[in-house]
C-alpha cells in the first residue's frame, strides 16, 4: 500500500494535493466535494485589504451620511446587524468548514498595509483557521524604491505577523526577486513556516478597439510548473521550512516532479476549474500507479531525491540547462538559419 501522507506547515496531510484559493473554495458545498474527492487541506479565497476598506467606507457613508439633504431620513438608519460584510461571510465560511471538514483549513490574506495584514490574520485565527497564507503580491513600479527596501518591507510584515498570531504562516511569493534564495532565507528567519512558489500575476491586456486596458484571466498550463519545480529544487537544501508548489500543476507527472525536487505540498487551481473536484482523485490514482511502477513506498521516500543537492547533474538547474538546450536546438524543416 502506497503511503501518500506528507507534512506541510507542521500539519499532517493525507496526501500532497491542496486546492488553492479559487471560486471552488468559496462555499461549503463545493469545499465538501473537494474533500470527498481527496483534498488534503483547503486554502480559502483571499481577503483583500482594499476590498475591506472600500466596503467599510461605503457602509460608513450609507449609515452615517444618508440624511444629508433628506430631512425625513434623519430618524431612520438601517440596523448594521442586518448587513453581512465580506469579512463576516469569510468568518462564517471558516466556522462551517471547521464544523464539517476533517482536513486543515488555511486562510489567505492579501494586504496593503502592515496593520491590515495583522488585523485580517488575527480574525482568521480566531475563527479557527489552522494556518495563514500571506500573499506578498506587489508590482513595484516606483523606480525610487530599491529592491532592498521592498524586500525589507516584506520581511517586516512577516516578522510582525509572526509576533501576533500563533498558527503557522506560509508566504506565497513571486519569482521576480533578484536573489530569491536570499529573500527566502530571510523570511524564514523572520518566522515564516512555509513558502509557496509562485504567485501567478494576471497581466492586463489592451483592447485595440476601445484603446482601454482590460483585465484578463488566463488559466495555467503544465509548462508553467517547470519554473516552480526548478526553484524548489534549488531552495530545498537551503531551507528548513515547508515548500509548496503552485501554478501549472495539472497531471500526476507535474505533481511527481514537484515531489521529487522537494515540495511538501502541491496546490491545484486551474485543473479544478477545468475538470472539477474529480481531478484530485484522478491525479492521486495516477500518482499512486506511477509510484508502484517505480517501487516507491511513500511520498516521504521520493521527496527531494532529485533536488539540487541530490541530483546527478545539479548544474542543469542553473546555467547548464541553458547551454545544453541551446546546443541541442534544431530548426524546423524549411527554416533557414
Amino acid at each position: 500500500m502506497i503511503d501518500l501522507t506528507t507534512h506541510y506547515l507542521g500539519l499532517p496531510l493525507k496526501n500532497p494535493l491542496i486546492p488553492s484559493s479559487c471560486p471552488l473554495t468559496n462555499n461549503i458545498t463545493s469545499i465538501k466535494r473537494l474533500e470527498d474527492n481527496g483534498a488534503s487541506a483547503i486554502v480559502l479565497p483571499s481577503l483583500f485589504e482594499e476590498e475591506l476598506i472600500h466596503e467599510q467606507q461605503h457602509m460608513a457613508r450609507f449609515l452615517d451620511h444618508q440624511e444629508i439633504g433628506h430631512h425625513e431620513a434623519d430618524s431612520f438608519l438601517p440596523i448594521p446587524d442586518q448587513y453581512s460584510s465580506h469579512l463576516d461571510k469569510m468568518l462564517s465560511l471558516i466556522s462551517q468548514c471547521k464544523e464539517s471538514l476533517e482536513i486543515p483549513v488555511i486562510g489567505s490574506i492579501n494586504g496593503i498595509t502592515p496593520g491590515g495584514w495583522v488585523d485580517c490574520a488575527i480574525d482568521l485565527q480566531e475563527a479557527g483557521c489552522d494556518a495563514i497564507e500571506l500573499n506578498l503580491y506587489s508590482v513595484e513600479a516606483d523606480g525610487s524604491r530599491p529592491a532592498a527596501t521592498v524586500e525589507n518591507d516584506f520581511a517586516s510584515i512577516v516578522d510582525r505577523l509572526y509576533s501576533e498570531v500563533t498558527i503557522p504562516i506560509t508566504v506565497k511569493l513571486s519569482s521576480q526577486f533578484s536573489s530569491l534564495s536570499h529573500f527566502a532565507l530571510n523570511i524564514e528567519k523572520h518566522g515564516a513556516a512555509g513558502i509557496v512558489c509562485f504567485n501567478r500575476f494576471y497581466q492586463p491586456d489592451i483592447d485595440l478597439d476601445t484603446l482601454q486596458l482590460s483585465p484578463t484571466l488566463e488559466l495555467s498550463s503544465s509548462i508553467e510548473s517547470l519554473v516552480r519545480i526548478r526553484w524548489i529544487a534549488l531552495l530545498r537544501s537551503q531551507l528548513k521550512l515547508s515548500l509548496a508548489a503552485t501554478g501549472g500543476f495539472h497531471r500526476y507527472d507535474d505533481v511527481a516532479k514537484a515531489l521529487l525536487v522537494g515540495a511538501d505540498a502541491i496546490y491545484l487551481c486551474s485543473v479544478l476549474m477545468n475538470q472539477g473536484a474529480e481531478a484530485i482523485n484522478n491525479i492521486l490514482a495516477d500518482l499512486t500507479y506511477w509510484m508502484e511502477q517505480k517501487e516507491y513506498q511513500s511520498v516521504e521516500q521520493l521527496k527531494g531525491s532529485l533536488s539540487y543537492q541530490n541530483a546527478d547533474s545539479p548544474a542543469l538547474y542553473a546555467r547548464g540547462n541553458y547551454l545544453e538546450v541551446m546546443d541541442s536546438f534544431t530548426p524546423s524543416k524549411g527554416v533557414k538559419v
